[in-house]
C-alpha cells in the first residue's frame, strides 16, 4: 500500500543528441573510449619493459593496449563481484 503513494523515482541523467536521448554515463564513456584510442594511437616508439627476469622491447601501443584490457577486465570482475554481492544481501 506505501509503495503507490511513494513519489516516482528519477530516471538517470540524460542528454538529447541529434533526437536520442543518451545517458550522461554512456557519453562519458565514448569521450573516454575515444582519448584512450587516440593516446594510443599516437605512442608509437618503442620501449624497454623488464617483466620479472627477461626484458622486452614492444611498441608503445601493445603495451598501452594491455594495460588498457587489463583495466577493463579487472573492471567487469569487480563491478560483476558487487553486484552478486548486493544481490545476496538484498535476499
Amino acid at each position: 500500500m506505501a509503495a503507490q503513494n511513494a513519489p516516482p523515482q528519477p530516471g538517470p541523467s540524460t542528454l538529447t543528441v541529434k533526437g536520442r536521448d543518451m545517458r550522461i554515463r554512456t557519453l562519458g564513456f565514448i569521450v573516454l573510449a575515444g582519448l584512450a584510442i587516440w593516446f594510443i594511437a599516437v605512442n608509437t616508439g618503442s620501449v624497454s619493459i623488464r617483466l620479472w627476469i627477461p626484458t622486452v622491447t614492444l611498441p608503445l601501443w601493445v603495451v598501452l593496449t594491455g594495460t588498457l584490457l587489463v583495466g577493463i577486465a579487472l573492471g567487469l570482475i569487480i563491478s560483476n563481484r558487487r553486484r552478486a554481492a548486493r544481490r545476496r544481501a538484498s535476499r
